[in-house]
C-alpha cells in the first residue's frame, strides 16, 4: 500500500497510524500540539472534497485548533476486498488500544460493537447543552433515528431518503391507506389494479419489474432490521414464523407475476423504490416516473414504513480521546449552517432551514414555469404537494444500523428458496446459523 505524508490529507494511512501509535497526536492520553496549536484527529476511510472544505474552514473558525485528518485512500483510489479488510482491522486494533484518531468517519465500521465496547462517546449531553446550536433548527428526526443505546454516538454530515412512489392515475381508485399497509394488503391491491387495468385493455403491468426476489427480501429486511437482528445483543430471528412468512409472500408475488425479475416496458410498472438525494428529488424523482406521482409509505408490518433514511459521512468521537472538547466544536461546525451549505456536502441538509430553503425556491421555479426535469422536460406540479414534501422530509424515522455481512448472507442463501431448490424452513435455518455464527465472531 502506497503512504503519502503530507499535513492532512494524502496524509497518513490507518494502517501506518496503528504502526505509529505511540507517537501519534493523541495517542499517550495526552493533548498534543503544533505551533501552539491543539491538534485534533479525524480518520476517514477516503478523501473527499468535502472533508478538504471542512478542514479549511474549521480552521479559519478556530484557529487555535489544528484538523489533522487522517485519510485510508486517496481521492480516485479504489478500495478493493483485501484493502476494506486492512482498513477494519487497523481501525478496530487503534480503536481498542485507545491510542487511534480523536475522530471517526464510520460510515464503514461497525458501530454498534464499537458502542457497546464504549469505545465511542455519547455526544447527548454535548448536543443538549450545545449554545452554537439552535435545537428548533436541527433535523432530530434524523439525529433521534440514529440514536444507540439511548445515546447520540454518531451525527452524520447529512442523508439520503429512500422513498415509494406510486402511480397516481392508477391509485385514484384504489382504497388504500398507506401509513397502516401490510406487504399481504399491498399484493391484494396491486392485483385488482393490475387485473383491472387487464380489462381496461392497457395490457399487463407490474407493481415492480427488474428487481430478483432476493433483491426486494433485502429491502424488506432493511426496512425491517431490528425485527430480525438485535445489534446490541448480537442475535438474529432468521428462523422466526415471521421471516419464513415473508420469503413466502415474496415467493408468492413473483409466482401470481405481480412482481417480476424481468424488464417491463416503459409504464408498464406501477411503483418504485427510489432513492432521493436532494430536496429537489422530491419532483425529479417521482416526476420523471409518472405524470401524476404519489409518494407513499411503504407496505410495512412491525416497522415505521415511513421514508427509510440513509446517513452520509456519520462521525463519532474516540471516548478516550484527551481532546473531546475540542472534537466536539468539529461536530458543531459541521451541523452549522456554513458546513450545511457546502456545495460539496451530500444529501440532506442536518438543518431544516436549508432544506426548507431549497424546497421553496424548487417551488417557485416550477410555479412561474422555469423549472425542469433532469431530461429538459417542463413540469407541473400543484402546490400544495411541496407541503406533503415538507412534511415526509421532517417526519422520516425509520434507520436502522445495517450490517452488510447479513445482506450478503441473505443474498446468497434465498435464491435456493426462490428458484424451488430449497423449502422456506430450510433456507431460514440455513441463515440464521450464518449470521449467528457472524454475530457471535
Amino acid at each position: 500500500m502506497k503512504m503519502k505524508m503530507k499535513k492532512s490529507w494524502l496524509g497518513v494511512s490507518l494502517a501506518f497510524t496503528t504502526l505509529m501509535t505511540a507517537c501519534s497526536p493523541g495517542s499517550s492520553g495526552e493533548a498534543s500540539s503544533t505551533g501552539g496549536k491543539t491538534i485534533v484527529t479525524l480518520s476517514v476511510k477516503q478523501d473527499t472534497e468535502f472533508y478538504r472544505a471542512v478542514e479549511q474552514k474549521f480552521e479559519k473558525a478556530y484557529p487555535e485548533i489544528d484538523l489533522q485528518i487522517q485519510a485510508y485512500k486517496g481521492i480516485g483510489e479504489t478500495m478493493e476486498g483485501p484493502d476494506y479488510e486492512k482498513y477494519l482491522k487497523s481501525t478496530g486494533t487503534a480503536l481498542l488500544s485507545g491510542k487511534g484518531a480523536d475522530m471517526y468517519e464510520t460510515s464503514s465500521l461497525p458501530v454498534s460493537e464499537y458502542v457497546n465496547k464504549q469505545l465511542f462517546l455519547n455526544m447527548e449531553d454535548y448536543l443538549k447543552q450545545s449554545q452554537m446550536l439552535k435545537q428548533g433548527n436541527l433535523a432530530m428526526n434524523v439525529l433521534n433515528a440514529l440514536k444507540l443505546n439511548g445515546g447520540t454516538y454518531i451525527i452524520p454530515s447529512g442523508y439520503y431518503l429512500r422513498a415509494f412512489i406510486g402511480d397516481g392515475e392508477a391509485l385514484k381508485h384504489a382504497n388504500i391507506d398507506d401509513k397502516s399497509w401490510t406487504w399481504q394488503e399491498f399484493n391484494a391491491i396491486t392485483k385488482s389494479m393490475i387485473e383491472a387495468e387487464q380489462k381496461a385493455g392497457s395490457g399487463h403491468r407490474y407493481a415492480i419489474s427488474e428487481n430478483p426476489p432476493e433483491v426486494l427480501l433485502q429491502e424488506m429486511v432493511v426496512d425491517g432490521y431490528n425485527q430480525f437482528v438485535d445489534s446490541a445483543a448480537r442475535t438474529a430471528k432468521f428462523d422466526s414464523p415471521a421471516f419464513i412468512f415473508m420469503m413466502r409472500q415474496i415467493k408468492e408475488m413473483y409466482d401470481d407475476e405481480v412482481m417480476t425479475s424481468k424488464p417491463a416496458e416503459a409504464g408498464n410498472q406501477l411503483f418504485y423504490s427510489a432513492v432521493l438525494q436532494t430536496p429537489a428529488d422530491f419532483v425529479n424523482v417521482p416526476y420523471t416516473y409518472f405524470t401524476n406521482p404519489k409518494l407513499l409509505h411503504k407496505p410495512h408490518s412491525g416497522s415505521s414504513g415511513a421514508m427509510r433514511i440513509i446517513p452520509i459521512s456519520t462521525f463519532a468521537i474516540q471516548a478516550k480521546s484527551p481532546v473531546a472538547e475540542q472534537a466536539w466544536k468539529f461536530m458543531e461546525f459541521l451541523l452549522s449552517d456554513e458546513a450545511q451549505s457546502l456545495q460539496s456536502r451530500e444529501g440532506f441538509s442536518l438543518l431544516q432551514s436549508v432544506n426548507d430553503k431549497q424546497l421553496s425556491e424548487l417551488q417557485q421555479q416550477v410555479k412561474s414555469g422555469t423549472y425542469k426535469l433532469p431530461s429538459g422536460k417542463p413540469v407541473s406540479v400543484p402546490d400544495g404537494q411541496f407541503k406533503e414534501f415538507q412534511e415526509m422530509m421532517n417526519t422520516a424515522d425509520n434507520f436502522a444500523m445495517l450490517d452488510v455481512k447479513i445482506l450478503s448472507i441473505l443474498g446468497e442463501e434465498t435464491g435456493a428458496f426462490f428458484s424451488g431448490q430449497k423449502t422456506a424452513e430450510e433456507v431460514a435455518k440455513l441463515i440464521q446459523n450464518k449470521a449467528t455464527t457472524y454475530l457471535n465472531e
